[in-house]
């Protein structure tokens, strides 16, 4: 269908009432997310607490090389020698049961281990300093010092400290490094030369310039990116990460606060190991930090269909559930949760809360039960304990339930039917679907009930048959959030997934950001949700229904009572412009000037930034204004009211 021309009125007295927190994000720890990415920590398995078991596929294969000492090289120099092994009797907490024992034989030379973090190297910059911490004891033999150093890819030194003579009791021991030069291809090297066995656990290595320069903070460049989306909400810990691989495998937000020392590492679905140091409070901490809402979730008391079968989700044991007790305790952990993230500071978990230093509550007002689950009878039942008993408990918390794996089908159907029966307030979906989907159903939400429980549009992506973002995936993806702002009374909040994801160690494609140890590398899709993110509203303005059904052309007409903006936005999918003629009615614009802000291309099946335009335009209001839409467009003018 070829369009020359739409005309429409804006008429500010068809204003609704709109969800102004509908764009936000979705955090889960896929394809080295938080360990080796937004956690700022530097040493790769830092607790000696790697298990070839992290690895284990459906039949039960041992994937690569995978264990106690994966990320650690015994260093023998100047006819040093040693041996390492792993001991687990009296470690410093029992959740880390594991740590290193640093056998040094003689008194030549230095003997020591080597951590060179995260793929190949450590970056390391000149000028600026690095917090290194590690626990350490004198087993056998006389104490001695130990020797901590930089050292670039090519032996060459950049730094070292020297640590006082070690205790017979596990201590520790913190220090600062400054690397006289820059590297993208560092290592940690911790040595020794006098005789005996040292016991090694917890070593540590952040740089000082962490996101708001938190202590076991973020990486500052992918937090910073982030933040840049101005996200109205996070989602976290994850969907498939909190129930995890089995029920032996469900994610516990109480294993993740407090010392780092104290936290219980565990096996990550995804075929790693997760350190748990980016745990609730960090994650509670980060939307403080950037003004976005926590939606923390947890799992539902059963495990999810998939479990049991290979780390790409084929096979598995079929949904497991808690039994009586366990679901129980589960209950209480998430009521624990809210007293940790709301309650007075002179509460049980607010003081806890108060102690990691944070007095005032977080002010959490949603929570989310369950992920992509089979909705099944045991589903229901373990839901239902868990909804009655928060609904009874905190009725102060809103709670967010799921309606299965996929945009239709049984379990979509019994999910909807069962969260109608419960009256839930708002229900999770799921989809990742190719872009013609989107576009053939722009007009998904206008036919839901109103009355019903709203939704959260919990995790979405457009992809092409190769998964890669692209020009055409990302208008899609436009065209689809015009239709959730037409709908944002009954859809309250949207976010992509995953968000995150290491170019060396990709579980899915797409994602919203990508990255390596050095860059942080924005998709085309990104730039979409920022400015999505940026300009939104908290009315929709209701525009006569245009004759655009079986085009890839998309309209929405927002207004934002804090900044005064009415905004529109238009996407042209097609190969062909357009002119956009508006008039308005019981509008007066502030300014005779309007914004136009484009993003463009000549290729839909254009993958990077860099092959797009982005333009900007002002443009003199009159009472009937019209302006060319270009192909392959993502449109946004600002009028002033």
């Amino acid at each position: 269908m070829n369009i020359k021309e739409l005309s429409f009125s804006i008429d500010f007295s068809r204003k609704i009432n709109i969800s102004p927190e509908l764009i936000g994000i979705f955090f889960e720890d896929i394809s080295f997310s938080a360990d080796g990415g937004l956690y700022g920590e530097l040493i790769q398995n830092r607790s000696f607490e790697y298990s070839q078991v992290d690895q284990r596929n459906g039949d039960s294969r041992i994937l690569g090389d995978w264990h106690h000492l994966t990320g650690w090289t015994l260093i023998e120099r100047n006819g040093g020698k040693g041996v390492l092994l792993i001991d687990s009797s009296e470690p410093i907490h029992p959740n880390n049961p594991h740590y290193l024992v640093l056998g040094i034989r003689n008194q030549m030379g230095c003997t020591g281990i080597c951590n060179s973090g995260y793929d190949g190297g450590i970056p390391l910059c000149k000028g600026e300093y690095y917090n290194f911490s590690i626990y350490a004891r004198q087993l056998t033999g006389t104490p001695g010092r130990m020797t901590v150093c930089l050292e670039d890819e090519n032996s060459n030194l950049l730094d070292s400290k020297i640590l006082p003579i070690l205790s017979s009791s596990w201590k520790k021991y913190t220090l600062q490094l400054f690397p006289k030069n820059s590297t993208n291809n560092g290592r940690l090297l911790i040595m020794a030369s006098h005789p005996g066995r040292i016991g090694i656990d917890m070593v540590s290595l952040f740089p000082s310039k962490t996101f708001k320069n938190h202590q076991n903070g973020l990486r500052n460049d992918l937090a910073q990116c982030i933040a840049d989306l101005k996200p109205k909400f996070i989602r976290f810990p994850g969907g498939c990460l909190v129930h995890g691989d089995g029920v032996d495998n469900m994610y516990n937000w109480k294993y993740t606060i407090g010392p780092i020392e104290f936290r219980k590492s565990q096996r990550n679905i995804r075929g790693y190991h997760q350190s748990l140091g980016l745990g609730f409070y960090e994650y509670l901490q980060f939307c403080e930090d950037i003004g976005a809402i926590p939606i923390p979730i947890f799992h539902s008391g059963v495990s999810c269909q998939n479990a049991g079968g290979s780390i790409t989700g084929v096979g598995g044991r079929g949904q497991i559930a808690l039994g009586k007790e366990a679901l129980q305790k589960h209950i209480q952990d998430i009521i624990d949760f809210i007293e940790f993230a709301n309650g007075p500071a002179s509460s049980t978990y607010g003081k806890i809360r108060t102690k990691l230093g944070h007095s005032e509550p977080f002010n959490v007002k949603y929570i989310g039960i369950g992920n992509e689950e089979h909705i099944t009878s045991q589903f229901k039942k373990c839901f239902y304990e868990i909804f009655t008993n928060l609904k009874k408990k905190c009725p102060e918390i809103t709670v967010i339930g799921t309606v299965g794996p996929s945009e239709e089908g049984r379990d979509f159907e019994e999910g909807w039917k069962f969260a109608k029966e419960l009256n839930l307030p708002i229900v999770d979906e799921h989809y990742y679907l190719p872009p013609e989907w989107f576009w053939k159903n722009l007009y998904r939400y206008d036919s839901y009930d109103r009355n019903g429980p709203k939704v959260y549009l919990g995790e979405y992506a457009a992809h092409e048959g190769d998964r890669s973002n692209s020009l055409s995936s990302a208008l899609a993806e436009a065209a689809f959030l015009t239709s959730l702002e037409r709908n944002a009374d009954i859809v309250k909040f949207a976010s992509y997934a995953p968000l995150l994801g290491n170019i060396n160690h990709l579980n899915w494609r797409p994602n919203l950001i990508y990255f390596d140890k050095i860059k942080v590398i924005p998709t085309i899709n990104y730039y979409i949700q920022k400015m999505f993110s940026e300009y939104s509203g908290n009315f929709y303005i209701k525009i006569p229904k245009l004759k655009i059904e079986n085009t890839r052309i998309a309209i929405s007409t927002v207004f934002n009572s804090n900044t005064g903006n009415l905004i529109v936005k238009v996407i042209n999918g097609e190969s062909e412009n357009f002119n956009l003629k508006m008039k308005f009615l019981n509008i007066t614009t502030k300014e005779k000037i309007a914004i136009k802000k484009v993003l463009r291309g000549n290729n839909l099946a254009a993958t990077n930034f860099s092959e797009l335009v982005t333009e900007e335009f002002q443009i003199t209001i009159t009472d009937n204004l019209s302006e060319i839409i270009q192909p392959y467009s993502f449109n946004i003018i600002i009028f002033k009211l």
